[in-house]
């Protein structure tokens, strides 16, 4: 199910990993494929990875399998799976008539996580694994800035979008929009290409499910953003695309600190204060404030799908 030791190499180069986790990652390949229980592991979680329906925007949990992995790959067999998988995911890209340069992009999220994990931690491993079973499983899709995953509406969410006048129910199609770290500024321009595209490939490659709606659940999308950020900053007029889905309670301050300064665990004193968003979170931090996820949502015109 891996490729062999010679091949190895550049597939992980294709799926962005950084330069210096490539041999370690080569060299442990051998503990894998010698080892009939670990082989075994690895062939589960691959079909596990697979398993149920797709667009449901609930993918299967392969936590407790990952963590079934033998201590030396501790943090790496992840990396395993994902590469094990690749196969299975581009077939069902090619069913679906994916853009070879789509499925690249996408896939390099893999790198990207590992990146944000050797930011943190100085270690090879994968930051957000579970996240990344969206990818291989076809269901989510890097599309210029931003990102587009296959869901359906929920319990809650469904009401507030009917009653705005769409035909929604729980369970009608909608893409959640994700924003990739290391992708640059998030500006108006690059995000509304993004739409664009989003618009044409979803009607293209998936013309049967029609999403309503697009949702984002994210911190950027808290409205307090806008006390502190100009009204022409770029993630002030990202909010100003949104409607409110509803509006979180429950703080959750670590994620700012995490997407802005690559470690959740950063006492609000020390953050520093290099850029307007900066000053923005950790202002607001050390004045006694809290940051919440914002959950916003806008409509997909149905003529805009074929």
């Amino acid at each position: 199910m891996l490729p062999d030791a010679d091949d190895l190499p550049g597939l992980l180069l294709d799926l962005a990993i950084p330069h210096e986790d490539i041999n370690g990652l080569v060299a442990g390949r051998r503990r894998v494929t010698g080892d009939p229980g670990v082989l075994r592991l690895l062939e589960e979680c691959v079909e596990e990875l697979f398993r149920g329906p797709e667009g449901s925007g609930h993918p299967p949990d392969l936590g407790e399998l990952f963590d079934a992995a033998p201590t030396e790959l501790t943090g790496v067999f992840p990396v395993y799976v994902f590469v094990a998988a690749v196969p299975h995911t581009l077939a069902r890209h090619r069913e679906r008539g994916i853009p070879p340069e789509v499925s690249r992009r996408t896939l390099a999220d893999l790198g990207r996580q590992m990146a944000v994990h050797r930011r943190r931690h100085g270690t090879t491993g994968v930051q957000s694994r579970s996240w990344l079973v969206r990818h291989f499983r076809g269901e989510l899709y890097q599309l210029g800035r931003l990102q587009f995953e296959r869901a359906r509406l929920g319990q809650r969410s469904a009401p507030v979008l009917a009653a705005a006048g769409l035909d929604a129910v729980p369970g009608t199609p909608c893409l959640n929009l994700h924003i990739p770290d290391f992708h640059g500024p998030l500006t108006p321009s690059a995000c509304d290409r993004s739409l664009t595209w989003a618009r044409e490939f979803f009607a293209v490659h998936f013309p049967e499910e029609r999403p309503v709606a697009a949702l984002c659940h994210s911190w950027l999308l808290d409205s307090q953003l806008k006390r502190y950020l100009p009204a022409d900053s770029n993630i002030v007029r990202f909010q100003d695309r949104f409607r409110t889905v509803r509006v979180d309670t429950e703080p959750a301050d670590t994620e700012p600190v995490q997407f802005v300064f690559g470690d959740p665990d950063l006492p609000a004193a020390e953050l520093p204060a290099r850029t307007s968003v900066e000053r923005a979170v950790g202002d607001h931090l050390r004045a006694g404030g809290h940051w919440y996820i914002g959950r916003g949502w806008f409509p997909l015109p149905a003529g805009q799908w074929g």
